[in-house]
């Protein structure tokens, strides 16, 4: 509470007055009209009329009501009055905000003339009052503040992911003060959230400190935002919870952005090179953010193009640039990296494989594989793998349909064979694998497995990581595995020509094998081993089956919204799905519920949010293995494959949209039509 006012110091000079300007950030027109009434009580009502001419001019009741509060430090004694006058001020603003509450009864008056006056005296915002003292929905209080203000509601969100390069721009207290945030970037457009978009001074000062950039503005309730701050500057520093990566990736942004700003000067040496602090950290920093956010790959960019070092993550099996740091920082970023993984930092010529084991306070140590790649103008880009240790999955986890779980646990019990799972890169070949061992693997069994590199451990299997450095190739293991008296044998990738015989050779002399193959779909499978080279005859005695996949994501369960497909979209999924059964709850695709992606805070505005696996099984049949000791092309064998019960890649993904899982864009931009 300020200082009381003495009638008796009206004859101070102007110098003496009680506030610091700046520092409150109040209009230059209060304080000098407060200096002119020279603090006298009986001119408290015309200091609260100015407040109501600001709130009339301006249309800013976050100011008007700030003033308030000031009026009330000043005059304590007024209290009564100025809380009077506080109500018929707000009254029908907050009325007008909250109408649509008001008319569904969700809202009183009474209530709201309550949540008005303690907001004055609590430094609360009125929503939040009424959140937290009436108990008014936030999705409510949101829905009403959004038709408003005619913008979008941000409410916090754990998930959220800080937009490092905006904030790198920006002060926390600078933030916290001001009442708002930037949220992320998205093609030249900054998305901002404040608490009162009507506030056009500081709706200005965005503008300016972003200029030349489009802005959007969002509205959030106060207490909100400084959480939003909070979680992106936690411990003074970016979103990290062990504050040992605290600031330094916004202290580097900011030590070199006259390097940025100015083209003429990103060539000029600095001091900083692969062991330097800086460096270390931000290193760590980029690689302990990536893990954090559940990615599965890093990819670091120097571009001459844009003077800029991109950094992106692969998030649910998409790309995302998070932040750009300063050009020259691009060297030893690179060196540092091979430093970590043991190679050769003054190559810069030759593409290099390596791998990191990763260590740091309040993280388990985990194994990256790094790939650096010679771009033009003599730079590099470095690619990283993260190989997060993921426990076992189960079958009956993974979202297979009964059916198809049915069929492929028949194919795993058969006591010899050969079983592949494949798919691109990333598609959870290995999760599916070490699902089938982990059913398999009983004491009376013994698996032998040779990965590369070991991802997923599992007590019972016996574990060689292939190194190709020392000879120890998947074809020199394998051999070794038939001398090791092996009842299952997994190999982690068919690779060449010498390793599927060996395998065919081992599934035909009484032993299970299992392993992967880097193909689109289940019947390529067959004839691409045949192009290799492998003898038709015993590959068809080997084969049980072949087990395609792709990971999809899913929709966002938060903000996923209904739709109804076009006619187009209707003739298109009913002509794919002919022939196959429609899943549980679903009596015809016309009266199927379909939702399409949105977007909101809780996802990162992707609108999905995790992945599923859709699967296609071709069994070796016997009619199958006639074609293939034929050497029949890919479409003999899919239209077999078909007639032998295949769901494919694409009638499995429909299958998910008309369970609401995914929608129908998610399912083409994974599965070739």
């Amino acid at each position: 509470m300020g200082p009381e006012i003495n009638p008796a110091d009206s004859h101070k000079p102007k110098t003496s007055f009680l506030w610091d300007t700046q520092k409150d950030n109040l209009p230059i027109q209060f304080v000098n009209y407060l200096r002119d009434l020279g603090y006298k009580d009986k001119n408290l009502l015309e200091l609260l009329d100015l407040v109501a001419e600001i709130l009339k001019e301006e249309g800013n009741p976050t100011q008007a009501q700030e003033l308030l509060r000031k009026a009330l430090e000043l005059q304590p004694e007024n209290k009564e009055l100025i809380q009077k006058l506080n109500l018929i001020y707000f009254r029908k603003i907050y009325a007008e905000k909250f109408k649509d509450l008001i008319n569904q009864g969700k809202l009183s008056v009474n209530i709201l003339e309550k949540a008005i006056d303690l907001s004055l005296n609590s430094q609360k915002s009125i929503e939040y009052i009424l959140i937290s003292t009436f108990g008014i929905g936030k999705s409510d209080i949101g829905d009403s503040m959004s038709k408003y203000y005619n913008c979008q509601f941000i409410e916090f969100k754990q998930g959220m992911f800080p937009p490092l390069e905006l904030l790198s721009k920006l002060r926390k207290n600078f933030l916290q003060s001001e009442s708002w945030v930037p949220l992320k970037k998205v093609d030249d457009v900054i998305h901002i959230v404040i608490d009162d978009p009507h506030d056009t001074s500081r709706i200005s000062k965005i503008k300016a400190i972003f200029k030349g950039a489009s802005i959007v503005i969002n509205v959030g309730i106060r207490e909100d935002i400084v959480q939003i701050i909070e979680h992106f500057f936690q411990g003074n520093g970016f979103y990290f919870q062990d504050s040992t990566y605290g600031s330094e990736l916004t202290e580097i942004a900011l030590r070199y952005k006259e390097l940025e700003q100015e083209d003429e000067k990103i060539e000029v040496a600095t001091d900083i090179d692969e062991s330097s602090n800086e460096i270390i950290k931000l290193v760590d920093q980029i690689i302990y953010t990536a893990y954090k956010q559940r990615a599965s790959d890093i990819h670091i960019e120097v571009s001459p193009a844009t003077k800029r070092v991109h950094v992106r993550y692969r998030i649910d099996g998409v790309l995302k640039e998070i932040t750009q740091i300063p050009f020259n920082f691009g060297p030893p970023v690179l060196s540092r990296l091979k430093v970590m993984a043991n190679l050769d930092i003054s190559d810069k010529r030759l593409p290099q494989d390596g791998k990191i084991l990763f260590k740091r306070k309040g993280l388990e140590q985990f194994e990256l594989r790094l790939a650096t790649i010679p771009t033009s103008d003599g730079l590099e880009d470095a690619v990283l793998r993260i190989l997060a240790k993921a426990g076992v999955m189960k079958l009956t986890d993974m979202g297979l349909r009964p059916s198809l779980l049915k069929d492929l646990t028949h194919i795993i019990s058969q006591p010899y064979g050969l079983i592949l799972v494949v798919g691109p890169t990333g598609s959870g070949k290995t999760t599916t694998l070490h699902a089938i061992l982990s059913e398999l693997n009983k004491p009376g069994v013994k698996i032998w497995a040779a990965e590369d590199p070991i991802e997923i451990t599992q007590i019972g299997i016996r574990q060689v990581e292939v190194k190709p450095k020392i000879g120890l190739d998947f074809a020199r293991i394998m051999r070794a595995f038939l001398r090791a008296d092996p009842d299952v044998i997994m190999i982690g990738e068919m690779r060449d020509l010498e390793t599927a015989s060996v395998a065919i050779e081992a599934s035909l002399t009484g032993h299970l094998v299992l392993s992967t193959l880097h193909t689109n779909s289940a019947p390529e499978t067959v004839t691409r081993l045949l192009d290799i080279g492998l003898n038709p005859v015993n590959f068809s005695d080997s084969l049980l089956g072949i087990l395609a996949q792709r990971l999809i994501r899913k929709l966002c369960p938060l903000c996923k919204e209904p739709y109804t497909p076009t006619d187009e979209e209707y003739e298109e999924m009913e002509k794919i799905l002919e022939g196959v059964e429609l899943p549980d709850g679903v009596s015809s695709i016309k009266y199927a519920s379909f939702y399409r992606a949105k977007g909101c805070q809780a996802c990162n505005e992707s609108g999905y949010k995790g992945r599923l696996g859709i699967f296609e099984l071709l069994k070796g049949s016997i009619r199958l293995k006639r074609l293939i000791k034929k050497g029949a092309d890919t479409e003999e064998i899919f239209m077999q494959a078909r007639a032998d019960g295949m769901v494919t890649l694409r009638q499995e993904g429909i299958i998910r949209v008309l369970q609401g899982i995914t929608d129908l864009q998610e399912v083409k931009r994974v599965v070739v039509s």
